[in-house]
């Protein structure tokens, strides 16, 4: 079992007035001109993380980024978090029962409703939802197959939702859900192209499988790694049929390849990895799509790291971060050149249309993006 697996977010409301005049002058800041010969330090002159606190050293792989006020996180031992303040506090929402889980992703609608993904082999990949945010808990999906093992889970709208497991009889198994997480099918795969032999997901930041920020409800990508290529699967039918591209992400060892994807829109894809093993290089460890993922080129400027997470700033075409446990970087011109920005750990990182911007990672460790 490979050791990183993990989850992601929904797409939320926007949300008005002023909050949403806060994320659009944050944008502006961020995508701003790089100043040459400046010192990384943070995301930008008066824009840094600000960690919360959060009363646990549990590890948070999962992310659910509402709003700048409101915010989920999954992790190891079975816990859920949930803020509604801005981090000033988080509530324990954890699952009864679920401390010997391992939670890699969480999918919020809202406030109240949420999905969260447990990872492993056979029965420990399960799938649990929450409407009344996270008092009571019920388990949507258990899966029997020993040779199934799920890694991230994704929803293109509010009902339609899709999971993915690494490869059963040399495919991908992709589970769906038309009622929004509450029953869960197993997909036919004869629209799934075949495996490279050790191709699999990794469950380290819930961005192995993601929709588009602004799509059209049918679009879904999923990225690989472990195998001689790592590659990069789209479907513009909600599962039912998939392509496969080769990414320039290095891979060819089960710790290798691409980790994380973030579409802007169905066109505009960045894709991020490497290898996770602690000192290991990682070179060309992002990528760029301008054409829904068909093509893929190098970032000329990769981060310096291997990275687990990425997400694009909102209001803005251009600007977007990546995370991983060196440190975060940004780029300013569509993930062409990373610049790091901050040398703090995080696994994940997600952004609301409204302008809040969450990361998380070990340590009990979730920290917001903040201006002053």
């Amino acid at each position: 079992m490979t050791p990183v697996r993990k989850m992601r977010t929904t797409r939320r409301t926007m949300t008005a007035g002023l909050a949403g005049l806060v994320g659009a002058a944050l944008a502006l800041t961020l995508a701003g001109p790089a100043r040459a010969g400046e010192t990384p330090a943070a995301p930008a002159p008066g824009v840094s993380w600000q960690p919360t606190p959060t009363g646990t050293d549990v590890r948070f792989r999962g992310l659910a980024a509402v709003d700048h006020r409101t915010a989920w996180a999954a992790g190891s031992r079975g816990t859920v978090l949930r803020t509604t303040d801005a981090g000033r506090s988080w509530r324990n929402v954890s699952p009864p029962g679920a401390e010997g889980l391992e939670l890699r992703d969480v999918e919020a609608f809202g406030a109240r409703g949420a999905v969260v993904l447990a990872i492993g082999e056979g029965e420990a990949s399960r799938l649990l939802r929450t409407e009344d945010g996270g008092a009571t808990w019920t388990e949507a999906f258990r899966n029997t197959d020993p040779r199934a093992f799920y890694d991230c889970v994704t929803f293109l709208d509010r009902r339609h939702g899709l999971a993915l497991s690494d490869p059963v009889d040399g495919r991908f198994r992709v589970l769906s859900t038309r009622d929004g997480g509450r029953t869960w099918t197993v997909l036919p795969d004869a629209g799934m192209p075949a495996a490279l032999p050790g191709e699999a997901g990794f469950a380290a930041s819930g961005q192995c499988l993601v929709t588009a920020e602004r799509g059209n409800g049918k679009d879904v990508w999923f990225a690989t790694g472990g195998g001689a290529t790592a590659r990069i699967f789209h479907s513009g039918d909600r599962g039912r049929t998939w392509t496969v591209t080769d990414s320039p992400v290095p891979a060819g060892d089960p710790a290798r390849g691409v980790f994380a994807l973030a579409f802007r829109d169905r066109g505009h894809g960045l894709a991020v990895g490497g290898d996770y093993r602690t000192g290991q290089s990682s070179p060309r460890a992002a990528a760029v799509s301008s054409d829904g993922g068909r093509t893929w080129t190098p970032a000329g400027t990769p981060p310096p790291a291997y990275r687990s997470g990425v997400a694009w700033l909102p209001h803005g075409r251009t600007a977007a971060l990546a995370v991983g446990p060196t440190g975060t970087d940004l780029t300013r011109d569509g993930g062409r050149t990373w610049r790091t920005v901050d040398t703090g750990s995080y696994d994940t990182v997600d952004c609301a249309p409204d302008g809040g911007c969450w990361a998380s990672g070990e340590k009990g460790r979730i920290a917001r993006l903040v201006r002053g």
